[in-house]
């Protein structure tokens, strides 16, 4: 088993490295004057079984290209099986038609990843769990609720917990938290008027006094989450924290985090955020290593992913 990665997470990378006692091989990815990307790997890559760690985060067409250009040097180089390990997956959230003449870029991109030569796909937390359907290689999806819930339970008196969901589409995994935890759900309705903004129309369930934690996929720009503690608060919440897997934080989400009424929220490691996380009052990380490091180890030596689910 071999490990690489681009430039996209290399903390994490390093950190997955470490768990596995496996070391990162060595790659040269340079840029030209014009923007054009070079991949070099100064490793004997034939026949083995490689696992490439990338985020496509931002910059999203960068990331995403040194992954098909490092695949597609893999390739050339005949490893013999070629996972992309994608902790956050860009374009997810562009996986259905939302108008006319409008793209499915989530599974353009997914054909570009098959195209540029991987076997298998692993992924953390897809924004919607279809896109593994865009693939036409075996893909795993891990989720980052077991993390989720040990830090919960760590931090949070279990009793008192309603777990949040932002939105109605999130109410599956609300509930799978739920569950675990023995906690109940609540739901807020939104509508959306425009992409980037979102208004709380309700909130659907008994939240008065109780402990709320927000949960959900991805944070942004931060408004649906500000909104969403406002409104619980509104109604007569104790307090308000949230649990979000990937933490993209783009604009002034952090400064909106911290002015909000949320009392914390918690990210994972899926995308390097630790130069905004070092001026954040109220914001911390979870690493997310030790899941994709356990899943890679079971991919290589074919064993089952699916226990990593229990």
């Amino acid at each position: 088993m071999k490990l690489m990665c681009g430039n996209a997470n290399r903390p994490l990378a390093q950190a997955i490295a470490d768990y596995l006692d496996a070391p990162l091989s060595n790659v040269d990815i340079e840029t030209f004057a014009d923007g054009e990307l070079f991949v070099r790997i100064d490793e004997n890559m034939r026949g083995e079984d490689v696992f490439i760690i990338q985020s496509t985060s931002k910059p999203a067409n960068d990331n995403l290209m040194e992954l098909l250009i490092c695949m597609d040097a893999l390739t050339r180089a005949s490893a013999r099986r070629i996972t992309a390990v994608i902790p956050y997956f860009g374009y997810a959230r562009q996986d259905r038609k939302t108008g006319g003449r409008t793209p499915i870029t989530a599974k353009l991109v997914a054909n570009l990843i098959a195209g540029a030569g991987a076997h298998r796909v692993l992924t953390l937390d897809l924004h919607a769990g279809q896109i593994q359907g865009f693939f036409d290689i075996p893909t795993d999806n891990l989720f980052a609720t077991p993390v989720f819930e040990q830090d919960i339970r760590a931090h949070y008196d279990v009793k008192d917990l309603m777990i949040v969901s932002p939105d109605v589409g999130g109410v599956v995994r609300a509930r799978s938290l739920a569950g675990r935890l023995g906690a109940d759900i609540a739901i807020v309705d939104k509508r959306r008027p425009r992409p980037g903004m979102s208004e709380v129309m309700n909130i659907i369930g008994e939240v008065e006094g109780r402990n709320c934690i927000i949960f959900d996929d991805i944070i942004d720009s931060g408004g649906t989450l500000c909104n969403a503690a406002a409104a619980l608060k509104e109604r007569g919440a104790k307090e308000v924290s949230a649990y979000i897997t990937h933490g993209v934080l783009s604009g002034e989400a952090v400064k909106k985090i911290a002015n909000s009424e949320m009392k914390e929220l918690v990210v994972t490691d899926s995308i390097d955020s630790t130069k905004k996380l070092e001026t954040a009052t109220n914001i911390r990380s979870r690493s997310v290593a030790p899941l994709l490091a356990e899943a890679i180890r079971r991919i290589a030596n074919d064993e089952s992913v699916s226990k990593l689910f229990d």
